[in-house]
């Protein structure tokens, strides 16, 4: 670990964050923005020694872990439903981006091009990590939010190849040439790709040789570490290799190689490992403010500024006429959505930090970059909600909300009702009491049904909710069933497989279906076409099955 960043002021920092991560629970504030707000308090104040952000703390170290746990909780489903946008966002998307940014700062800051050009391929990277947690807790629509979340997690990989090509072809002095610029940068792209899905697809094969939650989550954290750095030693897409062995893992191994409690315990792992890095990386951007740089490239901030949103709504409103398809559609509140919520992140922070010490552009485009990321998290960034309450997309799921509710005590109440049974049975309990007891609770399992039986009668989504949530805990069953069954030796792995591609594409088919139904009957009541269901979680698929 680098020497500006020792395990002591690590310990403070973690302190700090979990204060701040307990105070949001009462204070109505983003967690990742909180964290800028108080680390810039702590850096104004001077609270704790300085600590710096290095490329390598955030490269080689964090950057690894948010963008695995991120690709390992990807739905390859819906991520191919968006396939098509998400492609468009993250390769044309930040090609226009970097133009229009490059040439505005020339033409209105007065910046030599080849360091606008560098600097216009940095912010491309988007990093909407609060905006998504918004999303999450609102209930927006999955494939808005599948948008946001593919189009950050690819474009990161996309933009830093093309940093790397531009800052290459300044330093060296080269002249650009559009086909061999254009072949570079596919090969990297491809390459890196290819190479982490391979190595996810040889972690997945592997994890079948045993079932011990420790080695596959330590399995799992070489495959994040081992493909960004195999990726690097290859020259070429570390963040797409990284990207791509997450999808592949979570999506092929977790499913077909672990058991149901091994991927709850790589889950959880990979769950505290982004919150802690996350951390980490909102509160290290707040301490790295200096507010003299900060006015003397006043100029320069605010222009890059101007032209970071210029060049987001040309990409978002200019492109997304174009790469929707008739069952995802990109409606205009959408774009609006897309446009404000494109946050910039420590992905940007890294690689201005990465630019070599002596080139004379440097100072420039690392504060100026700075001032965009701060004012991208603190302004778009705690605005997002009134956006979204303004646009009237906030999900009207008061009542799907109260049936997840009563659902977990229905079931909290049958399992009670199951250890009370047993009491009884061993003998640990007296008859009487167990028929006070059980008359007790069979009258409020009785009544907590006959209040989602009058939710069904109330709300008609409660029953496409309840149905998707069942169906897709019964198509993890018969999964694991199946996996099962391979390594009884019953059936070949060549049958699981085909019988997971027909599951896939069955699932598929469904949520398609559905969305096209929800879009007519919406546009009988308002003409708005948005979907509007709230995301299933990991944890109520479990217990709708256990119910």
């Amino acid at each position: 670990m680098p020497e500006t960043f020792h395990v002591d002021v690590f310990v403070v920092l973690l302190i700090v964050t979990a204060a701040v991560a307990m105070t949001v629970k009462w204070v109505k504030l983003p967690y990742s923005i909180a964290l800028v707000i108080v680390g810039l308090f702590i850096g104004v104040f001077h609270l704790l020694p300085p600590v710096k952000m290095t490329p390598e703390l955030i490269l080689l170290i964090f950057l690894p872990a948010v963008l695995f746990e991120a690709s390992w909780n990807m739905d390859i489903a819906e991520l191919h439903a968006s396939w098509r946008p998400v492609t468009a966002l993250a390769t044309v998307g930040v090609v226009l981006n970097m133009l229009v940014v490059a040439l505005g700062m020339h033409m209105l800051a007065g910046v030599p091009l080849p360091p606008a050009f560098i600097f216009g391929a940095m912010v491309a990277a988007t990093d909407p990590i609060s905006v998504l947690a918004l999303f999450r807790k609102l209930g927006m629509d999955r494939h808005l939010t599948m948008l946001l979340e593919g189009e950050s997690l690819f474009n990161d990989g996309t933009a830093v190849v093309l940093f790397k090509i531009v800052l290459a072809m300044v330093l060296a002095g080269t002249v650009f040439h559009p086909t061999a610029t254009i072949g570079q940068f596919f090969v990297v792209v491809l390459g890196g790709a290819t190479i982490g899905a391979s190595l996810g697809y040889a972690a997945s094969r592997v994890t079948k040789l045993f079932d011990d939650h420790l080695l596959e989550i330590t399995l799992t954290a070489i495959l994040a570490y081992g493909s960004y750095l195999l990726a690097e030693q290859m020259h070429v897409s570390a963040v797409l290799s990284v990207v791509a062995a997450g999808v592949v893992m979570g999506n092929y191994g977790s499913r077909t190689a672990m058991s149901p409690l091994t991927r709850m315990a790589v889950n959880s792992f990979w769950e505290y490992t982004a919150f802690v890095v996350n951390s980490m990386i909102f509160l290290l951007i707040g301490l790295q403010v200096q507010y003299d740089l900060l006015l003397k490239y006043g100029l320069q901030i605010s222009v890059g500024i101007l032209l970071v949103l210029i060049a987001r709504a040309v990409v978002v409103y200019g492109l997304c006429p174009f790469i929707g398809s008739r069952q995802h559609k990109i409606p205009m509140k959408w774009r609006h959505l897309l446009f404000w919520g494109a946050l910039r992140g420590s992905l940007c922070m890294a690689m201005a930090l990465s630019i070599p010490e002596g080139y004379r552009y440097k100072e420039m485009i690392t504060i100026t970059t700075f001032g965009v990321v701060l004012f991208t998290l603190l302004v778009p960034g705690l605005t997002i909600e009134p956006l979204v309450r303004l646009l009237k997309m906030t999900v009207s799921d008061s009542r799907q909300e109260q049936y997840r509710v009563l659902k977990a005590r229905l079931i909290a109440k049958k399992r009670s009702l199951a250890f009370l049974t047993s009491q009884f049975k061993s003998g640990a309990i007296s008859a009487g009491s167990y028929e006070k007891l059980s008359a007790q609770a069979v009258s409020d399992k009785e009544t907590i049904r006959k209040e989602m039986e009058d939710l069904h009668l109330a709300d008609a989504s409660i029953k496409q909710l309840e149905e998707e949530e069942t169906l897709r805990r019964m198509h993890d069953i018969e999964r694991d069933c199946l996996k099962s069954l391979v390594k009884e030796g019953l059936i070949s792995e060549e049958i699981l497989q085909k019988y997971q591609a027909e599951q896939d594409v069955k699932v598929a088919e469904q949520q398609d279906e559905s969305v096209l139904l929800e879009e007519i009957e919406q546009e009988g009541q308002d003409g708005s076409g948005l979907e509007k269901e709230a995301p299933v979680t990991t944890l109520e698929t479990k217990e709708a099955g256990a119910s």
